[in-house]
Parts: structure tokens; C-alpha cells; sequence
């Protein structure tokens, strides 16, 4: 099902990636997304949380009680289920230009200098 909103922006489809795992508050996502990015993306609070804001608004994340155990100033996110299927559906999306960059038998180029 080809969807309007994909592909999804680097910030949003990794905040959905983040929380596919768990519920999360915001620093726990800005951590995540920098280790499944490998370091590549690097987002700061006003990224974060504008786009938390815009997924809070599609439905696609919630907002959670966090741990008993947890700071109450702290706010927690989880998926919901069309927060689920929005990144399923961007996944792929991303393993079908795969498949065809194979197919295509494209490779990365190297650097020659």
C-alpha cells in the first residue's frame, strides 16, 4: 500500500525505529537514534521534539506513564499500532530499493583520490 507520507524523514522514521523497542522518554530516543544511525545522525531536542510533536499528531506514538521508579518530569513515547505499520510499511519500502539496487548490480563507488 503506497502511502502520502513515505518515505518518512531521516528524524521521524528513526524516532519510530527508537521506540520500536520500547517505550522510551526523550533522551533515552536522541540515544537511540545515534546508535541504530551509527553515530551518522545526530539530532538535537528542538529536532526531537518537533517531530515527536508531529508523530504524536499523525497517532503514530503516545504518550506513556513512565517506570514507577522514574522521574515524573519525564515524558515517555511508545508506538502505536499506526505508528507500527507507518514503519513497517517505510522498512519496506527500504528492502525493495535494496532489492533492486542488487538487482540493478549497484555498488558503492570508491574514492580514487
Amino acid at each position: 500500500m503506497a502511502r502520502s507520507d513515505l518515505p518518512l524523514a531521516p528524524a521521524a522514521f528513526l524516532i519510530l525505529f527508537a521506540l520500536a523497542g520500547g517505550a522510551k522518554h526523550g533522551y533515552a530516543i536522541m540515544q537511540e537514534t545515534r546508535k541504530l544511525s551509527d553515530g551518522g545522525f545526530k539530532m538535537g531536542p528542538a529536532t526531537l521534539y518537533t517531530t515527536i510533536q508531529r508523530l504524536l499528531e499523525n497517532a503514530w506514538i503516545k504518550e506513556v506513564a513512565g517506570p514507577a521508579d522514574s522521574d515524573s518530569r519525564r515524558r515517555y513515547y511508545r508506538l502505536t499500532g499506526d505508528g507500527s505499520a507507518v514503519l513497517n510499511e517505510e522498512l519496506a519500502r527500504m528492502e525493495a530499493m535494496v532489492r533492486k539496487a542488487k538487482a540493478m548490480r549497484l555498488r558503492s563507488v570508491e574514492s580514487t583520490s
